[in-house]
Protein backbone atom coordinates (compact mmCIF):
# COMPACT_ATOMS: atom_id res chain seq x y z
CA UNK A 1 0.00 0.00 0.00
CA UNK A 2 1.37 3.40 -0.95
CA UNK A 3 0.99 6.41 1.26
CA UNK A 4 0.11 9.54 -0.67
CA UNK A 5 0.74 13.06 0.49
CA UNK A 6 -2.06 15.57 0.85
CA UNK A 7 -0.91 17.32 -2.34
CA UNK A 8 -0.87 14.06 -4.30
CA UNK A 9 -4.42 13.25 -3.22
CA UNK A 10 -5.59 16.74 -4.24
CA UNK A 11 -3.79 16.38 -7.57
CA UNK A 12 -5.66 13.12 -8.28
CA UNK A 13 -9.00 14.76 -7.44
CA UNK A 14 -8.08 17.75 -9.61
CA UNK A 15 -7.27 15.53 -12.60
CA UNK A 16 -10.52 13.62 -12.16
CA UNK A 17 -12.54 16.85 -12.16
CA UNK A 18 -10.58 18.30 -15.11
CA UNK A 19 -11.39 15.24 -17.21
CA UNK A 20 -15.06 16.22 -16.99
CA UNK A 21 -14.96 20.02 -16.87
CA UNK A 22 -13.94 22.02 -19.95
CA UNK A 23 -14.19 25.74 -20.58
CA UNK A 24 -15.02 27.44 -23.86
CA UNK A 25 -15.21 31.03 -25.08
CA UNK A 26 -18.89 31.38 -24.18
CA UNK A 27 -18.59 29.40 -20.90
CA UNK A 28 -15.04 29.62 -19.56
CA UNK A 29 -13.79 27.48 -16.68
CA UNK A 30 -13.52 29.22 -13.30
CA UNK A 31 -10.42 27.64 -11.79
CA UNK A 32 -9.72 28.12 -8.07
CA UNK A 33 -6.39 27.78 -6.25
CA UNK A 34 -6.33 28.02 -2.47
CA UNK A 35 -3.23 28.24 -0.34
CA UNK A 36 -2.61 28.96 3.31
CA UNK A 37 -1.78 32.56 2.45
CA UNK A 38 -4.61 33.42 0.08
CA UNK A 39 -6.84 32.50 -2.84
CA UNK A 40 -6.47 32.87 -6.59
CA UNK A 41 -9.05 32.38 -9.37
CA UNK A 42 -9.03 32.55 -13.16
CA UNK A 43 -11.54 32.32 -15.99
CA UNK A 44 -9.92 30.11 -18.62
CA UNK A 45 -10.93 29.43 -22.23
CA UNK A 46 -9.58 25.90 -22.71
CA UNK A 47 -10.30 25.89 -26.47
CA UNK A 48 -8.04 28.87 -27.14
CA UNK A 49 -5.77 28.15 -24.18
CA UNK A 50 -5.81 31.59 -22.57
CA UNK A 51 -7.08 33.36 -19.47
CA UNK A 52 -9.97 35.82 -19.85
CA UNK A 53 -9.92 37.26 -16.32
CA UNK A 54 -8.01 36.62 -13.12
CA UNK A 55 -7.87 37.72 -9.50
CA UNK A 56 -5.21 37.04 -6.87
CA UNK A 57 -4.95 37.64 -3.15
CA UNK A 58 -1.84 39.77 -3.70
CA UNK A 59 -3.86 42.64 -5.17
CA UNK A 60 -4.02 45.73 -2.93
CA UNK A 61 -7.79 45.63 -2.33
CA UNK A 62 -7.57 42.01 -1.12
CA UNK A 63 -4.30 42.10 0.76
CA UNK A 64 -5.28 42.94 4.35
CA UNK A 65 -8.63 41.15 4.56
CA UNK A 66 -9.55 38.12 6.64
CA UNK A 67 -9.58 34.85 4.65
CA UNK A 68 -13.37 34.53 4.12
CA UNK A 69 -13.76 38.24 3.37
CA UNK A 70 -10.84 37.99 0.96
CA UNK A 71 -12.47 35.09 -0.90
CA UNK A 72 -15.80 36.91 -1.12
CA UNK A 73 -14.22 40.09 -2.43
CA UNK A 74 -12.17 38.05 -4.93
CA UNK A 75 -15.39 36.48 -6.25
CA UNK A 76 -16.97 39.91 -6.73
CA UNK A 77 -13.88 41.25 -8.51
CA UNK A 78 -13.68 38.21 -10.78
CA UNK A 79 -17.37 38.53 -11.73
CA UNK A 80 -16.87 42.20 -12.62
CA UNK A 81 -13.79 41.41 -14.71
CA UNK A 82 -15.65 38.55 -16.41
CA UNK A 83 -18.42 40.93 -17.46
CA UNK A 84 -15.81 43.31 -18.89
CA UNK A 85 -14.31 40.38 -20.84
CA UNK A 86 -17.76 39.44 -22.18
CA UNK A 87 -18.33 36.23 -20.22
CA UNK A 88 -21.66 35.95 -18.42
CA UNK A 89 -21.60 32.25 -17.53
CA UNK A 90 -18.90 29.77 -16.59
CA UNK A 91 -18.27 26.23 -15.39
CA UNK A 92 -16.85 25.86 -11.89
CA UNK A 93 -13.60 23.96 -11.32
CA UNK A 94 -12.97 23.64 -7.59
CA UNK A 95 -9.43 22.40 -8.21
CA UNK A 96 -9.63 19.30 -6.01
CA UNK A 97 -10.70 21.28 -2.92
CA UNK A 98 -13.89 20.65 -0.99
CA UNK A 99 -16.71 23.05 -1.87
CA UNK A 100 -16.64 24.59 1.56
CA UNK A 101 -15.08 27.53 3.35
CA UNK A 102 -13.12 29.93 1.15
CA UNK A 103 -13.88 28.09 -2.09
CA UNK A 104 -17.60 28.26 -1.36
CA UNK A 105 -17.38 31.93 -0.34
CA UNK A 106 -15.67 32.81 -3.64
CA UNK A 107 -18.27 30.90 -5.66
CA UNK A 108 -21.25 32.42 -3.85
CA UNK A 109 -19.87 35.96 -4.12
CA UNK A 110 -19.28 35.48 -7.87
CA UNK A 111 -22.87 34.22 -8.27
CA UNK A 112 -24.28 37.16 -6.35
CA UNK A 113 -22.25 39.56 -8.50
CA UNK A 114 -23.92 38.15 -11.63
CA UNK A 115 -21.70 35.31 -12.86
CA UNK A 116 -23.83 32.28 -13.80
CA UNK A 117 -22.70 28.70 -13.14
Amino acid sequence: MTVQTKEARRFRRRRRVRAKVRGSAERPRLSVFRSNRGIRAQLIDDDAGHTLAAVAWTEPELRGLAPLEQAGKAGELLAARAKDAGAEGCVFDRGGYLFHGRVKALAEAAREAGLRF
